[in-house]
């Protein structure tokens, strides 16, 4: 997959209270309104395992998925927090072992106009154990580049102007 897609990333990881923070700055050659749809109505598109998501883009609403990773599957659950659409995604996070290890996080995803897409702020707070907040800092930047490079080459052919 072409490297182009993405073009800066940076992270920032803040222990504080007994919480641990991290965030993810990516610019994606996407329009605003695509990214939202993808994480509100897409996700088997380039981030779940098709045939697993359930999942209703209303504030309040319960979802669960599952991702796929060398064999073994990894449920996700949570709810939406808050949704504005093609600015906001706010969900609550929780998985198993090996993930937010039960922890209930939050997954705020800002979404910014660009001149030649748009600019993600990916915040996921509330871990309690540093190393999960690490191994999702580790994460987040191969999950938002499927995003890119999966799902975009099929739907973000149109230039954004």
């Amino acid at each position: 997959m072409p490297d182009d897609h993405i073009s800066a990333s940076t992270l920032r990881f803040e222990p504080s209270d007994n919480s641990h923070e991290i965030e993810v700055e990516q610019h994606l050659f996407a329009r605003p309104a695509d990214i939202y749809l993808a994480w509100t109505e897409q996700f088997d598109r380039w981030f779940a395992q098709p045939g697993t998501v359930v999942m209703r883009a209303q504030v309040g609403e319960p979802f669960r998925f599952e991702t796929v990773h060398e064999g073994t599957h990894y449920p996700h659950f949570g709810r939406f927090l808050a949704l504005e659409p093609d600015l906001l995604v706010e969900m609550s996070w929780v998985t198993g072992q090996n993930g937010t290890w039960g922890a209930e996080t939050v997954v705020k995803l800002e979404i910014f106009a660009a001149d030649s897409g748009s600019r993600l702020r990916l915040t996921h707070s509330g871990f309690y154990e540093a190393a999960a907040a690490i191994q999702h800092a580790d994460a987040w930047p191969h999950v938002l580049r499927q995003l890119t490079c999966g799902y975009a080459n099929e739907l973000w052919r149109v230039p954004v102007k």
